[in-house]
């Protein structure tokens, strides 16, 4: 029993963390109809960074987030200005096409600043854990976790309680109706660009100490975020957090009583039965055309 509440634990911990990445992807997906490749070569970049502020300066990782989250808020709306408003409204395979290369250019940078090794912050807490009875839980995954939660709240707060957050959601659900009542295709567009962006920002940092990275680590972390959005429903943030929920509990429980190398494909094979009977995802709304289908 002990050992299957330890699992649960780990699962909901880091099922949290991958909540919080996957957030900014289906953020932008809901708003922009982007498909960001690039979230995750955003995400290495963040853990980069973060390494070397806590390597060179001695920053904690999880706390830099409070650096990194502004930096990429800035760098996201920057880059949305400049290069994505350019294939705004066009065909959903541009966007895929623009932010793989986008990603390709952040990984080239990294391969030639770090000399595409390994990294991984080890901060002093990193092999330390609390002990709540019989579980114990990481020191490291709980911050990151709480981290998280934090960033969520933030970010619910402001797409609830704030007139740009609402704007952000009357575009999302009807942009023709939204730009009749005076909102600004383009600022609200910038704005979700810019949040998603600085998800990625804390996700990153996180990331730096959960788990060793290098350039190319970006492939495998976009298909675990796209596999979380595709779950729970493209565009839907509660459906990311279910999605990533489920992510995270597939992989402690088949490393617990299976093995780790297994944990990815369960998580799959999940997405595939779920999508057999609703393909538009968990919280995934149907669109006309599919209903007419």
């Amino acid at each position: 029993m002990a050992q299957l509440v330890q699992a649960l634990a780990l699962g909901v911990l880091i099922g949290g963390i991958y909540a919080l990445m996957a957030s900014g992807l289906t953020l932008i997906f809901g708003v922009l109809r982007i498909v960001n490749i690039a979230q995750g070569a955003f995400l290495i970049l963040v853990a980069t960074f973060t390494w070397w502020l806590w390597s060179a300066i001695g920053i904690d990782p999880i706390l830099a987030s409070v650096i990194t989250a502004p930096l990429m808020f800035g760098f996201g709306w920057l880059l949305y200005r400049f290069v994505v408003v350019r294939i705004r409204g066009q065909a959903p395979s541009m966007s895929v096409l623009l932010t793989f290369g986008i990603a390709l250019v952040i990984e080239g940078f990294l391969s030639i600043v770090t000399n595409n090794r390994f990294r991984s912050a080890t901060p002093e807490y990193f092999e330390s854990s609390f002990r709540v009875g019989d579980v114990l839980l990481p020191k490291a995954q709980v911050y990151g976790f709480l981290a998280a939660v934090a960033v969520l709240g933030a970010l619910y707060l402001v797409l609830t309680r704030t007139w740009a957050g609402r704007a952000i959601r009357a575009t999302s659900q009807n942009p023709s109706a939204a730009s009749l009542v005076g909102i600004g295709a383009a600022a609200t567009a910038a704005l979700a660009f810019a949040l998603g962006s600085a998800s990625a920002g804390v996700g990153g940092s996180i990331l730096s100490v959960l788990y060793p990275f290098f350039p190319a680590s970006h492939y495998d972390w976009i298909s675990r975020l796209l596999g979380i959005v595709v779950l729970g429903g493209m565009g839907s943030l509660p459906g990311a957090l279910i999605g990533a929920l489920v992510l995270g509990l597939a992989e402690t429980l088949t490393a617990t009583y299976g093995s780790l190398q297994w944990s990815t494909l369960v998580f799959y094979l999940v997405i595939m039965a779920v999508l057999l009977v609703r393909p538009q995802g968990l919280f995934g709304a149907r669109l006309r055309e599919d209903a007419a289908t």
